[in-house]
């Protein structure tokens, strides 16, 4: 071929043929270049400028596994919202590693193979009879699956990330000034009067239609977006294998009798599984059920009207929904809420003959009157009164008036003196450590945001969904 190619390259077929072959050679190389070599690369992160491989991915997983119980690694496996956890879980961890690592060597830091030497000879895995032991050293790492070098560059990053993270476990001084301030805050107590407005105690009309809609036009309701869904479930034990391989091949024929045409109901039918309908139900009322978990009303949400879920694996079996009608939020007709609309006017009415009633007594306390049924009361934080009105007992001055509302009353309040608490050395301890935990928790939340700022994360979607699935 190559020798005729030679001999007739001035002929205009030949040229023809040269052209195709040495694009192939070209369009190869354009493909790898254009897809950015999309099948090598198994970079699943990004964290500033390092990568986390798939493989570093696989190899943690495998560990964190390896600590599980049989139940607890039976639910990754089955439950699709245990897994996805647990998948998130490991990112993150890799993730953060890698950031605190990455800050390590821009601040200078080195783990010299002396410290690493010593880390390991203290370690007491490796020790017997409080001498470092090669023998057991050598067991544990090949029973781990570690060689020497891998396990030395594990402990290498773990110093250097102790090294980082060291000042963050320091304890931090919480002042003096600060814990009194606090301990005064949630221990003081104030003296109040109050009288109680209660709703119930006016009486209104029955509302007329004109009333309705006037209320009906500045409270309207909307009626919350509801779906319809229906499935089939090929129910099965999914922890014994048996059943699990039986229920998938049933699970097969009837998605492939759905893919040919065939309604949820017949293809259930044939195949000798479940059918269910379930009633219209909005994403905050949902009907009981043990299919429609939180993972699969997430599915349902992102489906649209009359389309069908791939096969789903979840404890019960194997299910495929169908999401067969929306019904988008509105705005209720008046003549369907009417009825519903007498005990919200009733109270409307009621609350604002409430409100002038408590006007005239806390104009009448203005004045200097006295305040008609009358309560005295000490209170703190938590007790002492109704709930609402010890939220305003410690936020209004010493010596103020005012109106405070809930939900069935109003209160007509006077602050009238407050009281410092007796100091509790053992309680004031333990403000002291409440607040210390605080300090340090806020410090590394703050540290945490910068090592993010400094090393942002970015997942790799392509690597992500060919290696992990999906449902990110």
């Amino acid at each position: 071929m190559l020798e005729y190619l030679r001999n007739a390259s001035e002929k205009p077929i030949a040229k023809v043929l040269i052209t195709i072959l040495a694009f192939s050679f070209i369009g190869w190389g354009v493909a790898e270049w254009i897809f950015g070599n999309v099948m090598s690369d198994t970079t699943l992160v990004r964290v500033g400028s390092d990568k986390i491989s798939v493989n570093e991915y696989n190899m943690e997983r495998s560990r964190e596994l390896a600590t599980m119980s049989r139940d607890e690694m039976r639910n990754v496996y089955v439950d699709p919202v245990a897994a996805q956890k647990f998948q998130n879980d490991i990112i993150s961890k890799l993730t953060t590693q890698r950031m605190v690592e990455n800050r390590g060597k821009k601040m200078g830091f080195i783990v010299s193979d002396h410290r690493i030497a010593r880390e390991i000879r203290e370690y007491p895995e490796f020790q017997e009879n409080g001498q470092f032991s090669t023998l057991k050293f050598d067991t544990t790492l090949r029973n781990s699956g570690y060689s020497e070098a891998a396990f030395a560059e594990v402990l290498r990053t773990s110093v250097l990330r102790s090294m980082v993270l060291g000042a963050m476990s320091a304890p931090v001084k919480v002042p003096n000034f600060a814990t009194n301030a606090m301990y005064n805050a949630r221990n003081a107590e104030r003296d109040i009067d109050y009288t109680t407005v209660k709703l119930d105690d006016f009486k209104v009309a029955t509302p007329s239609d004109e009333d309705l809609r006037n209320f009906y036009a500045t409270h309207p309701q909307t009626v919350a977006e509801t779906r319809e869904v229906s499935y089939v479930l090929v129910p099965a034990d999914m922890s014994k294998p048996d059943e699990y391989s039986d229920a998938y091949d049933v699970a097969v024929r009837v998605e492939d009798a759905i893919i040919g045409g065939d309604s949820l109901t017949d293809a259930a039918s044939k195949n000798k599984a479940k059918f269910v309908k379930l009633k219209p139900f909005t994403t905050g009322e949902r009907p009981a059920d043990d299919v429609l978990t939180d993972a699969m009303v997430s599915k349902l949400l992102s489906m649209d009207e009359g389309t069908e879920s791939e096969l789903i694996e979840t404890k019960s079996g194997f299910v495929i929904m169908r999401l067969d009608k929306i019904t988008p939020a509105h705005t209720a007709e008046f003549e369907s809420v009417k009825k519903s609309l007498v005990a919200d006017w009733t109270r409307d009415a009621k609350r604002k003959q409430a409100y002038v009633r408590a006007n005239e007594i806390l104009v009448d306390v203005n004045s200097g009157k006295n305040m008609p049924d009358k309560k005295s009361a000490t209170v703190s934080r938590t007790s002492g009164a109704p709930d609402d009105i010890l939220v305003a007992a410690f936020r209004e001055n010493v010596g103020t008036n005012s109106i405070v509302e809930s939900d069935n009353a109003f209160y007509v309040m006077t602050v009238k003196s407050d009281t410092k608490p007796t100091v509790n050395d053992k309680k004031m301890a333990e403000l002291n450590t409440e607040l210390q935990k605080m300090s340090e928790k806020q410090i590394t939340d703050d540290y945490n945001s910068f090592l993010m700022r400094e090393y942002p994360v970015k997942i790799n979607e392509k690597v992500y969904r060919r290696f992990l699935g999906n449902n990110q």
